[in-house]
């Protein structure tokens, strides 16, 4: 009798949990679910993609088009749920190759399906009210693309939600874990000269991996309200991290140290694009970010034709700072400068530990030293973005996070806001030619462009970067190949085949950059070989590091290193 008791009361307490579990399952649906904007009008999805010509595709008066350097072209004209669908019905395989990638690199970076699931879980919960700081038109216009997006990846989320997902992915990734906060500089010239040369230049250095960065799009979008405006982006994201508007209005941003937030407001990038559709000046620019609630930390440069001027805004989720100089230049990089930050101890610890600080010294020594030549140009601008060396023309390996030049830009980009005009960086990063782009003339011809017409102005290309020919390119591609057999080798703790080639070539592809020593030393420290190990890590201080940080770090594993070997010879 009593065991039949017990019995009974297992079952209804398994009863009881499953009913529970199902109730908060239901809760968090219901709780994390995205309502989709309600679209009266909806002619546009009867809209079809027509091919005008090889890489060349037009749906209504909105174009797509790839151009003689790689770039992929797109023109938006109309109400916002509308430019989605053509922006959607025109990039459809691009945003199906750009999902697929940023997709595949989470996975690479987070193999366990467990954390995956937690992951999914915790950015639906996260962003649940994501929808509330995003502007009407905005929600419409990623809407729209939505409709073209793969349901490949439903698993993740619908659509809709997965798009406005995304667009919060760089603050998401740069509070929890700085990743997407790689190093991004940006600096303007000639300000306040009266002149027409007034020179914003910028490099964006957010990695996901080769593939993402493959099919960069110039925008030249035409909205129903609000200014014209370029931007440089990717399929599916309506959100600007570079661009100019008709009134020449410029707007970079650069990631800054945040504290983790807890729960999503308005990403960044939509912050962005509204100063840019919205704004014409530095004040309106001011007036736009101190009303937006954003969740993470950012620098906004802004360059304006009407001010003839460049300055920059710093947002944090609770209050806004603004810096200028009274110099001719100014330079961004992820640190504060303003009174209202820059003695934070976040920001005054970023400072010390990042890299940060000493790329901003490098672009103003380069600024300098451009400056004593002649005038600073479209040209002088190409070539600070490019430069791969440290202060002083110090070699410190190609990649490192201290130089203006990454070798990881998605692009690079040069304004001329009084003139109107932007160059683009092709691949590779920003190596390739800069294309330039007259918005004056774009917007006025974009329409009645035939194939191989360009949309750019031939005549003013910046060209190639020489180290694109170079040994040490080709040699920093094989240290690149390298090393990533070396970090799945310490990952899988799978020891190399052919060990002491690939340790060996990696670090003769790339002899003066810290990180392949520090490597190695991993490597040999995984599978217990101390004397190497401590042997390059030794070697990888006689480099220059990108932070303190990592370089304390190894100093401690020297000094783990060396005790067990002293011990050992005892």
């Amino acid at each position: 009798m009593k065991k039949n008791r017990i019995t009974q009361f297992f079952k209804w307490l398994v009863v009881i949990l499953i009913i529970v579990f199902v109730l908060l399952a239901i809760a968090f649906d219901f709780s994390t679910r995205i309502d989709e904007p309600v679209i009266k009008d909806r002619t546009a999805l009867k809209l079809q993609r027509v091919k005008k010509d090889n890489n060349f595709y037009l749906v209504d008066n909105n174009m797509l088009r790839k151009n003689r350097y790689g770039l992929w072209e797109m023109y938006l004209e109309g109400k916002p749920f509308d430019m989605g669908v053509a922006s959607g019905k025109l990039t459809k395989e691009l945003i199906d190759i750009q999902e697929h990638a940023f997709v595949e690199q989470i996975n690479k970076m987070i193999p366990s399906k467990f954390y995956l699931h937690f992951l999914k879980y915790f950015i639906a919960w996260f962003d649940r009210d994501i929808d509330e700081y995003i502007p009407e038109s905005y929600k419409e216009e990623i809407y729209g693309i939505s409709l073209s997006c793969s349901d490949e990846y439903n698993f993740i989320a619908p659509p809709y939600q997965r798009m406005l997902n995304y667009h919060g992915a760089h603050d998401i990734g740069h509070a929890l874990t700085d990743l997407a906060m790689v190093g991004c500089t940006s600096f303007g010239v000639n300000k306040g000269q009266h002149s027409d040369d007034l020179i914003v230049g910028r490099n964006f250095d957010f990695y996901v991996n080769d593939d993402f960065a493959k099919n960069k799009i110039v925008a030249f979008v035409n909205p129903d309200e609000g200014y014209k405006f370029a931007y440089v982006t990717w399929a599916s994201m309506i959100g600007v991290v570079s661009g100019m508007n008709e009134k020449g209005l410029t707007v970079t941003i650069n990631a800054a140290k945040s504290d983790i937030p807890t729960k999503a407001a308005m990403p960044i990038s939509i912050l962005a694009r509204y100063i840019l559709q919205h704004a014409q000046n530095i004040a309106e620019a001011r007036k736009i970010t101190n009303h937006a609630q954003t969740f993470v930390s950012e620098s906004i440069l802004i360059g304006s034709a009407q001010d003839d001027d460049v300055a920059i805004i710093e947002k944090s989720p609770v209050k806004t700072g603004f810096f200028t100089t009274d110099t001719n230049f100014i330079v961004c990089a992820n640190h504060y400068q303003s009174a209202a930050f820059a003695n934070n101890p976040k920001n005054l610890e970023n400072i010390k530990t990042s890299p940060s600080m000493y790329r901003e010294n490098r672009c103003k020594q380069l600024i300098r030293e451009a400056e004593k030549q002649g005038d600073f140009e479209q040209e002088q601008a190409a070539e600070v973005l490019r430069d791969k060396a440290g202060l002083n023309d110090k070699n410190i390996g190609l990649g490192n996070e201290k130089a203006m030049c990454q070798l990881i830009s998605h692009h690079s980009v040069i304004f001329k806001p009084k003139q109107l005009k932007m160059w683009v960086s092709t691949s590779s990063w920003q190596l390739g030619n800069y294309v330039c782009y007259d918005l004056n003339k774009v917007f006025t011809h974009v329409k009645s462009l035939t194939p191989g017409q360009p949309l750019d102005e031939p005549g003013q290309v910046i060209n190639k970067d020489p180290f694109l020919d170079s040994r040490p390119y080709f040699g920093f591609l094989k240290f690149k190949k390298l090393k990533d057999l070396v970090k799945q080798a310490i990952h899988s703790k799978e020891k190399l085949t052919d060990e002491q080639n690939i340790i060996f070539g990696m670090l003769n592809a790339n002899p003066d950059y810290y990180y392949g020593y520090k490597l190695a030393g991993d490597y040999y420290s995984i599978f217990g070989n101390n004397k190497k190990a401590l042997s390059f890590y030794q070697m990888s201080l006689t480099k220059e590091y990108e932070n303190t940080i990592l370089k304390e770090e190894v100093l401690s594993l020297i000094e783990k290193l060396e005790k067990e070997s002293a011990m050992e010879k005892k």
